[in-house]
C-alpha cells in the first residue's frame, strides 16, 4: 500500500507555538515577518473577543533552503482576549488589497496583563490589537510550497 507523504516525513514539523508573554512574541515577530497577508483574511470576531489572519508567511526557520529553494507556509495567527482592532495606513475597502507584517509588538498598560498588540506592516501602515491579555497562536495549516518569487525577502534597500 502507498501513503501520500506527510509534511513529517521531510523531518521539519509544522508550527504550532503559543504567545503568552512578550518573549514568546518577538520569537513570532521573527518567524512571520515578511508575511503577506490578503485584507480579506483578517477578521475581528468581537463577540468572542478573537483577531484571526490568514498568512502566507516566509520559511525562515527553514533549514533546507539549499535543497528545495525559498519556501512559504500558510499558517494562522490568531490572537484572543481582544477588546478592539484599530488600523491606519490600510483601504479596507479595497478587496485586492495586500499587505506585508515587518514585525509584532507588545506595549503593556501600567496594570498588567491588559495593553496593545501592533502589527507593523510595510508601507506605514499597522493595526492595533487593544487586549486584555496578552494570549495569540501561531499554526501553520498547509504543506509548505515554493515562494512565488523564488527568492529569499531582502531589506538590504
Amino acid at each position: 500500500m502507498v501513503e501520500d507523504a506527510r509534511f513529517e516525513d521531510g523531518g521539519e514539523v509544522p508550527l504550532n507555538l503559543g504567545v503568552l508573554e512578550d518573549a514568546d512574541l518577538q520569537v513570532v515577530s521573527a518567524l512571520i515577518q515578511d508575511a503577506v497577508i490578503p485584507a480579506a483574511e483578517m477578521r475581528y470576531l468581537p463577540k468572542e473577543r478573537r483577531f484571526a489572519l490568514l498568512l502566507n508567511r516566509f520559511r525562515w526557520e527553514d533549514t533546507g533552503r539549499d535543497r528545495h529553494g525559498a519556501e512559504r507556509v500558510q499558517s494562522v495567527m490568531m490572537f484572543e482576549h481582544v477588546m478592539g482592532v484599530s488600523s491606519q495606513g490600510l483601504d479596507r475597502g479595497d478587496p485586492d488589497l495586500v499587505l506585508s507584517i515587518l514585525a509584532l509588538s507588545f506595549t503593556p498598560d501600567a496594570e498588567p496583563p491588559s495593553g496593545e498588540v501592533l502589527v507593523t506592516l510595510a508601507g506605514d501602515g499597522a493595526i492595533r490589537l487593544r487586549v486584555e491579555a496578552l494570549e495569540a497562536v501561531l499554526r501553520d495549516v498547509t504543506r509548505p510550497y515554493g515562494a512565488p518569487s523564488g527568492k529569499v525577502p531582502d531589506h538590504s534597500d
